[in-house]
């Protein structure tokens, strides 16, 4: 088996994590910009933190064979103080032309508030200038599909984003109709106590294809499992799969989206 975790916040975990995960046939993982716990206080703890991620994480990951990708933004969870943002906003393009960078992410919404939409709308403008993949994190329980429909319409608002190379994440039964309706990439998060579970995400694949879909497992400092990716293979071998098919899935399905960007080397 082999497949690519495109949604991992390295930065929480292990080597250990990165071992188990080169083991069990990961070839890449993509790490995209996260909230650190907390909120950091100034665009000075943002530098350092994009320098972690292009810099230093790369090379933790390449003692265990896996290439290591990342995404760069302030996480929605910090959209809050607008000025801050647009500061953090201001350094990213000193990091684009870093070897690592896939794109904008994760971009999006937390609460739906009047300040996370008018972040969320400064980091699409960022990519469409810059030319940039774009990764949508949508908000958790009863804001998901509020918040998805008004990631949708900003997108669909600013007339220089392509739908194919937007990935919106954590879609669940009710939002992932409307994204993969509206020509974007649909990302599914598995999680033992929340997003998807194996047997959810499987159920969606049966309902909806697996066309524009991938699994990932956004393994951070909380209860989330690196591994989620293959053990939701499993779930689909023993559903009655073909091994061809969910290498499509998680892997070819990846490494399409992904390609969009130069700095993406894995093929299909």
């Amino acid at each position: 088996m082999r497949f690519i975790e495109p949604h991992g916040h390295m930065v929480s975990r292990t080597t250990d994590d990165y071992l188990a995960m080169a083991m069990a046939g990961c070839q890449a993982v993509c790490e995209p910009a996260f909230w650190a716990g907390f909120d950091r206080s100034s665009v000075d703890g943002f530098y350092d933190y994009f320098r972690q991620l292009t810099d230093y994480e790369p090379k933790r990951a390449a003692k265990f064979g896996l290439t290591h990708y990342c995404w760069l933004c302030l996480n929605p969870k910090e959209a809050e103080d607008v000025k801050l943002a647009e500061e953090v906003i201001g350094i990213i393009p000193k990091f684009l032309d870093r070897p690592s960078v896939l794109g904008i992410g994760e971009i999006g919404l937390n609460k739906n508030s009047r300040n996370e939409l008018a972040v969320f709308e400064k980091h699409v403008d960022l990519a469409a200038r810059h030319g940039q993949l774009i990764l949508i994190h949508t908000p958790h329980l009863e804001d998901k599909l509020k918040g998805t429909r008004l990631i949708i319409d900003a997108l669909k608002a600013d007339g220089r984003v392509a739908p194919g190379r937007v990935i919106i994440d954590h879609v669940e039964e009710h939002t992932i109709q409307l994204v993969l309706e509206a020509g974007f990439w649909a990302g599914m998060t598995l999680y033992p106590e929340s997003k998807c579970t194996a047997a959810r995400a499987a159920d969606m694949v049966e309902m909806y294809g697996s066309d524009r879909l991938w699994m990932n497992s956004a393994c951070d400092w909380g209860v989330s499992v690196p591994l989620a990716v293959p053990r939701a293979a499993l779930e689909m071998r023993l559903r009655g799969h073909s091994a061809k098919a969910v290498d499509a899935l998680i892997y070819g399905n990846p490494a399409r989206f992904l390609s969009q960007s130069k700095n993406f080397a894995e093929k299909l």
